[in-house]
């Protein structure tokens, strides 16, 4: 039974953030370990789930948290400061529930609340794949009797030993030539669904980001819930793009400032120089300027208005803020000196794994051409 039921209709029943609070010291002194031996962050996701944090997102007249955008970012800043393997791949989770979220509750469609609702009381846990897939699609689907066989190799998929459901979608060859994209729900357990384990990565190496094979899995006509042009954006997709990346976007922000707070640590311990002092300004600058745009990104998510153009927005900050993350976390190493150099110190996994903020979608030169697009009042529907 959900451990929120009986609560007010409308009330918030969760504190994300406080919670996440309270489960990232354990997460912290895990995170050493699983970036050594590549292993997935199972105990922390597993403490995540019973935390409520699984139906953090779900809206509570549907049995869950009642989390916000802004809410959810906080959390997963919080988790990220601690553990940013664990934050990364529970974005995933958290942006999956939060777009059927905001679905139900600015346009109340209906569709999406049996999946909110098994979130909410079952804690199912979703798997993306949208930065593999993203608008042109991937994989193959055959239309059969009653439903799609499906083989498709989705990679990055984060958090996938403990996943219970893959949001995914597969191409279709059209008759006339063209090709179309089904979107659905796959489940992991099935028999035609096995994980190939690749993930050994520069960073976020506890994410358990390993490939996921679909092999004719059948999917019936009744599970899928959208068909869409392939490579060309689509309504959903410009609520996925608002809504998705402020929350993945804060991880990279919550890695950048526990660099920052390590570095003045270490540097206090012997006493900054007059360079030291230089450095560690630039590194307030940059990381100031990635706080700035991670909060147009909520500014943009806030308005409750997906379009190309929040996708513009989202996408602009999300350039500044990818930037600038990494900028301040290279400032940290910098400004730490030897010290940072060393494992023990935490710094250098966090410079390895804000590294992962420059390959999601989309990547700088198509985002400079869409926002090049925008500005010149040119077509951006193929544009990804």
């Amino acid at each position: 039974m959900n451990h929120m039921a009986g609560m007010p209709e409308g009330e918030t029943r969760l504190d994300a953030c406080a919670v996440a609070a309270a489960l990232a010291p354990a997460f912290a002194a895990r995170a050493a370990a699983h970036d050594a031996d590549d292993s997935f962050v199972a105990e922390n996701f597993a403490e995540l789930r019973a935390a409520g944090l699984v139906e953090a997102g779900v809206p509570t007249e549907l049995g869950g948290g009642g989390a916000e955008p802004r809410q959810l970012a906080e959390m997963l800043k919080t988790l990220a400061r601690a553990c940013g393997s664990t934050a990364l791949a529970f974005s995933m989770h958290t942006h999956q529930v939060a777009i059927p979220a905001w679905r139900w509750r600015h346009r109340q469609v209906a569709a999406v609340e049996p999946l909110l609702k098994r979130v909410a009381a079952e804690r199912i846990l979703l798997l993306s794949s949208g930065g593999s897939d993203w608008i042109a699609g991937s994989g193959a689907a055959r239309k059969v009797e009653g439903g799609w066989r499906v083989s498709a190799r989705k990679v990055f998929t984060s958090a996938a030993p403990m996943g219970d459901v893959l949001m995914t979608g597969a191409v279709v060859e059209e008759e006339d030539g063209s090709r179309s994209v089904i979107h659905f729900g796959a489940p992991m357990k099935a028999a035609e669904v096995r994980i190939e384990e690749v993930w050994r990565t520069l960073g976020m190496r506890g994410t358990g980001s390993q490939n996921v094979v679909l092999d004719e899995l059948f999917i019936p006509d009744a599970a899928v819930a959208l068909k869409r042009p392939a490579g060309v954006w689509h309504p959903l997709f410009q609520i996925i793009a608002t809504t998705a990346f402020p929350l993945i976007y804060a991880v990279y922000l919550g890695v950048a400032e526990s660099a920052r707070d390590i570095a003045l640590d270490l540097v206090r311990r012997k006493g900054p120089d007059a360079h030291g002092l230089a450095i560690a300004g630039r590194m307030e600058t940059a990381l100031r300027a990635a706080q700035i745009g991670h909060e147009a990104m909520l500014a943009a998510v806030e308005k409750n208005d997906p379009s190309a153009e929040s996708v513009n927005e989202v996408m602009i900050a999300k350039a500044l803020v990818t930037e600038k993350a990494i900028e301040a976390v290279e400032l940290a190493m910098e400004l730490a000196g030897g010290a940072g150099f060393y494992r023990d110190a935490g710094l250098e996994r966090r410079f390895r794994d804000v590294q992962g903020a420059r390959y999601h979608p989309m990547r700088p030169g198509p985002q400079a051409e869409y926002a090049g697009a925008m500005a010149l009042g040119l077509p951006v529907a193929s544009i990804f």
